[in-house]
């Protein structure tokens, strides 16, 4: 780990972006072609009538599962919505109805979705959400659930957060996306609940083990704390955490020939970071980093590297807001195979990162200016499926679709 940034602000000699627009795309309809440099493609309407779509997945028998932040477990099945939610989800905070995209309100409510690597046996579905709390804002819980009869049973809680909210509505920065490594254990992100990155820098919750703040913290299937967790048996540290300093990861994926865990999370104003996720590391928030204030543009950070702490694999300045990720594996794109592909939120961007080994050496702009691209997934006939997530603002309004990346041409 702790090698050096490839470069410190993305700008990589091989980036290939020249394919992409630098302003948002005009208008498209079913026939508009992408150019990419080895996949030109098209995007077909899956589904068009989903409110705040956040995270989907597949089962083995073909059916789309997608969460709706406002709290709702939905089932797309042969390319329909099936007009009834899934039945027993617990209680599960939803604050949204026209609150701002700043405001933690907007943000509360349903987050990941993701199947037990044994789910065609044992049926456990795993969801992370926001439960209600005597703060009225919550905390990020995790629950798992057998998943028949389009209903989930035998729902038991697995993972309650211990990651206060800084006191006002603006108590957002969740995380909440979930993974299973290919040791079976699950990997959770939280977010740092935008305490101020001000003052005493090392004085923030992210700096503190005593609490889940901007941490990503590893479990056993079940809930329990796998014994060789790095902060077993040390005074004042949760032995959930994993890895600490992070300010809100939207993004975790693990590759699929190594196993290293990757994740994406969100800097203020510039610095959206890459991250390897590696055993009792630091990465940094709010001490190191390279964002700005959002209203003053003021420096927040002591500097952008420091002993000790883990530097990102790449950096987007300006943010791209990035959210869901995945590492490309499928037929339906072959030259892409074992690339990262990562959705943007604010960048309202679709991108592909090329690695060798751990750094990053190409990047392209697959699609900009489509909307808020909330989440991105590989089918299981390898196309490409993204959740687009209300407008620009994150006001409750107009149902939002998932589309699904269908090739044209192979270059």
């Amino acid at each position: 780990m702790n090698a050096p940034l490839t470069s410190t602000f993305s700008l990589l000699a091989l980036v290939l972006c020249a394919c992409a627009p630098s302003d948002p795309l005009p208008e498209r309809d079913a026939s508009t072609v992408f150019p990419s440099v080895y996949h030109d493609f098209r995007l077909d309407t899956v589904v068009a009538e989903l409110v705040h779509p956040f995270a989907m997945t597949f089962t083995p028998e073909g059916d789309m599962l997608v969460t709706e932040r406002p709290g709702r477990l939905r089932i797309v099945r042969d390319g329909v919505l099936l007009p009834d939610a899934v039945l027993g989800l617990p209680d599960i905070l939803y604050l949204g109805n026209g609150a701002r995209s700043m405001d933690g309100r907007e943000q509360a409510g349903m987050r990941d979705v993701i199947l037990h690597p044994d789910f065609a046996n044992n049926r456990l579905l795993y969801l992370s959400y926001t439960k209600p709390g005597p703060d009225s804002i919550g905390n990020l819980a995790v629950v798992r659930g057998r998943f028949e009869g389009d209903r989930l049973s035998n729902v038991e809680e697995i993972f309650h957060a211990r990651a206060a909210g800084n006191g006002s509505d603006r108590s957002s920065m969740w995380g909440g996306r979930l993974a299973f490594d290919r040791d079976g254990y699950l990997f959770v992100t939280l977010g740092d609940r935008q305490w101020p990155s001000a003052g005493d820098l090392w004085a923030h919750p992210a700096q503190d083990l005593s609490n889940h703040n901007g941490t990503t913290v590893r479990l056993h299937d079940d809930g329990r704390i796998p014994d060789d967790n790095p902060f077993i048996g040390q005074a004042g540290a949760l032995p959930e955490i994993w890895a600490y300093g992070h300010r809100n990861a939207q993004g975790l994926a693990i590759h699929p020939v190594t196993g290293d865990v990757w994740q994406n999370e969100h800097g203020p104003q510039g610095g959206d970071e890459l991250n390897l996720i590696g055993r009792g590391l630091n990465y940094g928030w709010p001490v190191v980093g390279y964002g700005v204030n959002y209203t003053s543009g003021r420096t927040i950070h002591e500097g952008t590297l420091r002993e000790g702490m883990e530097p990102p694999v790449h950096v987007w300045v300006p943010s791209i807001g990035v959210s869901g990720m995945l590492f490309y594996g499928g037929d339906r794109f072959p030259e892409w195979r074992g690339d990262m592909i990562v959705a943007g939120l604010s960048g309202q961007r679709l991108v592909r990162l090329r690695l060798d080994g751990q750094k990053v050496v190409a990047e392209e702009t697959l699609i900009r200016g489509l909307g808020r691209i909330r989440d991105v997934r590989e089918g299981p006939s390898g196309y490409i499926y993204l959740a687009i997530d209300g407008d620009a603002r994150g006001y409750d309004g107009d149902p939002t679709p998932i589309v699904r990346m269908q090739p044209v041409t192979a270059r």
